[in-house]
């Protein structure tokens, strides 16, 4: 080995045999750390994505309507006198888009646009003999919804089946109303429109208020009902980069003149959420990382104070003061390096006991954890740099001593 590696690496490696006790210890503090970054990581990352797959599987990424109607108050009277008057905010009223048709094929043409499909919402009422429910009926193309909401992935009980006669329900919805797939709900809308439609399936999308609130019916069938007749009231989009939603809804405003509303913007308090998390998970990391870092510098400094005379000798015998501090920067280096070997598989023990540990009642997992190699070799690359940088001072401390004075002690 001697003739192999240069002199700075035979005798950082001695130094770290000889005080093997402590080299152990640090190894592990610096494992412990990894471990934990690397296991939280992996933790956050999963429970990130899990919340944002119920989110964002039971809604588009925006949604495109026609802007809200304005009361245009009055200025004048007849004579030029300046009139003021109580002004109120007009109801909103269920209006198809204009040249709908065209608007969803520029949508489609869009790079930054994954997936356009035209709908009809609004307001209804489902009953069953005595029993009522406010709903939000949501008439769909069955074909183009499903690359917005995967639908046929979220049915429960029956089938994906969208005819004019047919509805799906969500499963919260079904138990308020006391039904099942087969039985008949009678569907009205604010505009009076009636119809009896049967269940054919019941869905889950995760969401509670969603699974209690929304129907879904064929686009014509709602077209019928709202008296919105080859018209619809907004198109549904799903895009390359759902952060990016809100930005690319005010530049579909701003070519559009339409109103678009990104998953953002309608779900503020969950957005603001997630950032704190990340915000929080990050520092949390840092301050791990930092503790790290001062748990080899520690060491190193006692190290270069028990190691003054070798230091000494080596100096006088010609050794300059770079080869003394690659020294101690090759110790740090390889501190970090064996600590985040350790730290990995110490957090690869953690996740595998989470995925057995951590279940739903049911006995299915609370969420899906993926771990990527590239996790491991970030933390493998993070905690080297660390212990290069936790041993700049103590490599400093220890080029600076003077030969003579370094053998005396």
């Amino acid at each position: 080995m001697n003739d192999l590696l240069p002199f700075e690496w035979i005798a950082a490696v001695r130094f770290l045999r000889e005080g093997r006790l402590q080299s152990i210890f640090i190894i592990v503090g610096a494992a412990i750390g990894v471990a934990v970054i690397v296991f939280m990581s992996a933790l956050l990352d999963g429970l990130q994505a899990n919340l944002f797959q119920r989110v964002l599987s039971s809604q588009p990424h925006i949604v495109l309507q026609r802007p809200q109607q304005v009361a245009q108050p009055q200025r004048s009277d007849a004579a030029g006198t300046q009139v003021l008057m109580a002004q109120q905010k007009p109801s909103q009223r269920i209006s198809s888009i204009d040249q709908w048709q065209k608007v969803r094929d520029e949508m489609a043409l869009r790079a930054d646009v994954l997936a356009v499909s035209p709908s009809v919402t609004g307001p209804a009422f489902v009953l069953r003999g005595d029993a009522s429910q406010s709903v939000s009926l949501v008439g769909i193309d069955p074909e183009n919804y499903i690359k917005i909401v995967p639908l046929p992935d979220k049915i429960t009980a029956g089938t994906y089946r969208m005819t004019n006669t047919d509805m799906l329900i969500g499963i919260q919805l079904a138990e308020d109303m006391g039904v099942q797939v087969g039985d008949k709900l009678r569907v009205t809308s604010a505009n009076g429109g009636n119809l009896i439609l049967t269940v054919a399936g019941l869905f889950d999308l995760g969401n509670r208020a969603v699974n209690q609130r929304n129907v879904y019916v064929l686009l014509s069938t709602a077209q019928n009902l709202t008296g919105l007749v080859g018209g619809v009231s907004t198109i549904d989009l799903t895009v390359q980069v759902p952060f990016d939603a809100e930005r690319v809804a005010q530049s579909i405003a701003g070519d559009t003149g339409l109103q678009a509303l990104s998953w953002i913007a309608t779900n503020n308090q969950f957005f603001l959420g997630l950032n704190a998390q990340k915000y929080s998970s990050q520092m949390i990391r840092l301050f791990v990382g930092l503790s790290v870092a001062a748990g080899i510098a520690s060491v190193l400094v006692v190290s270069v104070v028990q190691r003054s005379k070798e230091i000494g000798i080596l100096r006088a015998m010609g050794g300059s003061r770079g080869q003394v501090m690659r020294i101690f920067l090759i110790q740090g280096g390889i501190v970090g390096l064996f600590g985040s070997l350790l730290g990995s598989a110490m957090a690869a023990g953690l996740l595998l006991l989470w995925r057995l540990v951590a279940k739903n009642p049911d006995g299915t997992p609370m969420f899906i954890i993926t771990v990527s190699v590239q996790l491991f070799l970030w933390a493998a690359l993070l905690a080297t740099l660390t212990g290069l940088a936790a041993a700049v001072t103590p490599a400093l401390r220890a080029a600076r001593l003077q030969p003579v004075e370094a053998i005396r002690g």
